[in-house]
């Protein structure tokens, strides 16, 4: 093989179409754009979605889907991660210090899922009854 032989791929190199050389060609004259009209004129560009004034397709069918911004600051925590943090007194600060909720939330609510082995007392954390009810059976409280 020589460089001098590489040719491209069969059908890898379409022929420009070569518009208004004659009525033979089936685009002569008036070159595919039909006969005046916006389209026909040069210049003309045709806004993504137009569809000649009637109501566009994208804004014809129902919307739906819907995310919240608070869904990103707030976050569940389980009981066996409350487990894992070394103090009695447990916040928002003591559970990012530990690593078990990133920085920017702001919301917690601790749900009833694993085990907790130690009492402790939350502040600042809203708290499910099921979990409540394990911590206070523990001799923690919630403030």
């Amino acid at each position: 093989m020589h460089l001098n032989t590489l040719k491209p791929a069969v059908g890898a190199k379409k022929v420009r179409t070569r518009v208004g050389r004659g009525i033979g060609t089936g685009i002569g004259k008036t070159c595919g754009r039909g006969h005046k009209g916006q389209t026909a004129r040069s210049g003309y560009s045709k806004k993504l979605g137009f569809e000649g004034g009637q109501v566009p397709l994208q804004r014809r069918i129902p919307k739906f889907g819907f995310k919240s911004k608070q869904a990103l600051f707030s976050t569940e925590v389980r009981l066996s991660d409350l487990a894992r943090v070394d103090a009695n007194r447990i916040g928002l600060q003591e559970l990012k210090a530990a690593h078990i909720i990133k920085n920017s939330i702001n919301r917690v609510k601790v749900i009833l899922t694993g085990t907790l082995d130690k009492a402790v007392t939350l502040y600042g954390i809203s708290v499910t009854a099921g979990a409540k009810k394990a911590i206070e059976q523990l001799g923690g409280k919630i403030e």
